[in-house]
């Protein structure tokens, strides 16, 4: 059917490929950034806890670690907080950029306005937004079948 010299050729060409795709060196991966929002779902501490400061849950990221804790008083948490690397956040310059209200939207969250005095809830979530220089750590908390604000902080 075939020549035996159009054999060689047809079977050595792929082996041929593949050996210098492999000898090629690699070039360097691109780094990986990190997203621009993300938001991460916490559950409130246990009632009947005992009183003082309690962790609501820790969560390991690239950049650190995102520590959920709660104020508890009387067995029941009184008011929830996030910490990154056991520090706590900056204050936020205001007015927020814009950049959050896109991502709050996007993750179905309220716009971040006035922080609610009462930061209990039956869920917790912290957005993180990173589009520019500065990482914009927003903490929400689902209450009366509603997503409320709490607090808003740079890492």
């Amino acid at each position: 059917m075939f020549d035996k010299p159009f054999q060689s050729l047809v079977f050595a060409a792929p082996l041929v490929a593949l050996v210098l795709c492999a000898a090629m060196p690699a070039g360097a991966a691109p780094a990986k950034e990190p997203p621009n929002c993300a938001a991460i779902a916490f559950r409130p501490v246990l009632s009947r806890t005992s009183d003082g400061l309690q962790d609501a849950g820790p969560y390991k990221l690239r950049f650190g670690r995102i520590e959920l804790k709660a104020n508890v008083k009387n067995g029941v948490a009184d008011r929830y907080f996030v910490q990154i690397n056991g520090k706590a956040l900056a204050d936020a310059p205001r007015p927020l950029p814009p950049a959050l209200a896109s991502c709050a939207q996007a993750k179905r969250l309220p716009l971040a306005t006035t922080p609610e005095a009462a930061c209990t809830g039956d869920r917790l979530t912290v957005l993180i937004e990173h589009s520019g220089v500065s990482r914009y750590v927003l903490l929400y908390v689902h209450r009366a079948g509603a997503w409320h604000f709490c607090s808003v902080g740079i890492s």
